[in-house]
């Protein structure tokens, strides 16, 4: 006969393993990466960079926070008015292409942190990549690294 303690401690432990099944089957979920790479300058895309300055003054510009909006939930910031306006009017134009992940580990299947120092505008599109270095392996072959990035995005994400 079981007794009153035992049983207890038994239907106890037995809902801890439950309860942490439940959380360790979570953790795929939990662990989904943003669309967004904003891990060097927390809940920024483009770690705070202009990213209508790249297309209109060919350079990396640090954006300003009294020039900020929110599109997809994340903090854009812009060097003035003028490129506020014109990202508002069409983000899609202007955000980085894979969120800002960097473009040649899209290609590669996985994701890496965009610089925005390490940059190339495309047929109207910005992309990031990991370094300067990588940027060079990027370029070497661009047209097929774009080809495989956007077979392989968003599945990346997961």
């Amino acid at each position: 006969m079981i007794s009153r303690r035992n049983f207890l401690k038994s239907v106890t432990l037995s809902t801890t393993g439950i309860a942490t099944s439940l959380i360790i089957g979570t953790l795929p979920v939990l662990a989904k990466k943003s669309k967004f790479f904003t891990g060097l300058k927390s809940g920024y895309g483009a770690a705070g960079y202009d990213v209508v300055a790249y297309f209109t003054q060919k350079q990396p510009i640090k954006g300003k926070t009294q020039y900020e909006t929110t599109w997809q939930g994340v903090k854009w910031a812009f060097s003035n008015q003028e490129n506020l306006d014109k990202f508002t009017a069409s983000p899609e134009k202007y955000a980085p292409q894979y969120g800002g992940y960097c473009a040649y580990a899209v290609s590669k299947g996985y994701t890496a942190k965009g610089d925005p120092n390490a940059w190339t505008v495309h047929d109207g599109k910005l992309y990031l990549n990991y370094s300067d270095q990588v940027r060079g392996l990027w370029l070497s072959n661009r047209d097929s690294h774009i080809k495989s990035a956007n077979q392989n995005w968003p599945k990346v994400l997961n």
